[in-house]
């Protein structure tokens, strides 16, 4: 079995060719989602949910089944990471108070903020089939893959 750290060593080599100055962020979205849901095994669904300004975030690109297309801030796993500006890891969403299932077979999940300059700009969810799927090495390199898209968004 191969770690998480040599996953996301490979995701981190990756996602710096196709990340680049110029490209527009529905681009870079949909991209770094194909390329987390191929390389890491244990993600069911992967994307993006972008903040609208208005307090919530709507659908952005992913890669997975069909998906929640608005969500405020402060509810389920999304809105509790953008509203905290900070990464929400939840070993069995099912335990998780107002969690918003979309997919039924989801057990765990991590959500990440995108911010540039303090300035929260959507937050990437990753879902997995197996609970207790994510841990502080996924949020120290999704962290890590966010902050090469800050620094070209």
């Amino acid at each position: 079995m191969v770690s998480k750290e040599s996953l996301y060593k490979d995701v981190l080599l990756q996602a710096s060719g196709l990340i680049e100055e110029g490209q527009q962020a529905v681009s870079l979205f949909a991209n770094v989602s194909a390329l987390l849901k191929q390389t890491i095994p244990y993600i069911s669904w992967v994307g993006f949910y972008v903040n609208n300004g208005k307090q919530s975030l709507y659908l952005g690109p992913f890669q997975g089944l069909v998906a929640c297309v608005d969500i405020p801030f402060g509810k389920g796993v999304c809105g509790k990471a953008a509203r905290e500006q900070q990464p929400v890891i939840v070993e069995d969403v099912h335990a998780f108070p107002g969690h918003i299932a979309c997919d039924a077979g989801s057990r765990s999940e991590i959500v990440v903020p995108l911010l540039k300059k303090g300035q929260l700009l959507a937050v990437l969810d990753v879902d997995s089939y197996e609970l207790a799927a994510f841990d502080e090495v996924d949020a120290k390199h999704l962290q890590s893959l966010l902050e090469m898209l800050a620094n070209v968004l």
